[in-house]
């Protein structure tokens, strides 16, 4: 009987995996606000009833999307805001640019629908930013630099690091996206990324003056 349910609980998954990767391809040329749900199990190839063993509405499935796009990704800005020194934001860039490379369609997905007209998909969205900007602040609370530093102007900090990571994301898509992407205009937007990271670096360190 575990057995058969085991089969059971694995084909469950796989549907509900084939409607987020269906709806990703799908929301590539539009925003979720005019997905329809029909469309969605039309390219998964099942009826639409179907849609509803797995959520309760396309919002329910945006919300789905936030959580595949950004959920997985707070192992990696916590270590990377772990690393010292300048070490920190050349790590950073680095690691924004791999991300974006691999996984475009998240990274389009989320800058889309950041402000979009699906509010459950927005505050999911600002619910994840917010914990990253959370585990942010308590590893710039290690640093050196953060003595006399109130939880609050720490937190407002990190939250300036989290809004440039998500703008230096779609400075390296926009390339990506470009009808002739060049390694010179990649470097170009690694420059332009790392420069602006270490702005808010310096005003870091004088802030408290």
């Amino acid at each position: 009987m575990s057995h058969t349910l085991g089969i059971r609980q694995a084909q469950k998954q796989k549907t509900r995996q084939a409607f987020l990767d269906a709806a990703l391809a799908l929301l590539e040329e539009q925003s979720l606000s005019s997905l329809g749900l029909r469309e969605v199990t039309r390219a998964v190839g099942v009826a639409p009833t179907a849609f509803y063993r797995h959520f309760r509405s396309t919002a329910d499935l945006g919300v789905a999307l936030v959580d595949e796009a950004l959920g997985s990704l707070h192992p990696m800005v916590r270590t990377t805001v772990a690393t010292a020194g300048a070490e920190r934001i050349t790590r950073a860039v680095q690691l924004i640019a791999g991300h974006v490379s691999a996984h475009p369609a998240h990274v389009r997905f989320i800058a889309r629908e950041r402000h979009g007209g699906v509010q459950p998909v927005r505050e999911a969205i600002r619910a994840q930013l917010a914990r990253f900007a959370e585990e942010v602040k308590t590893e710039l609370a290690k640093d050196p630099e953060a003595e006399g530093w109130s939880d609050d102007d720490l937190l407002m900090l990190a939250h300036l690091y989290v809004d440039q990571m998500l703008i230096t994301a779609s400075l390296f898509l926009e390339t990506l996206e470009s009808p002739e992407p060049s390694e010179a205009e990649r470097q170009r937007v690694v420059q332009v990324a790392t420069r602006q990271l270490r702005l808010i670096s310096l005003g870091r360190q004088h802030w408290l003056e």
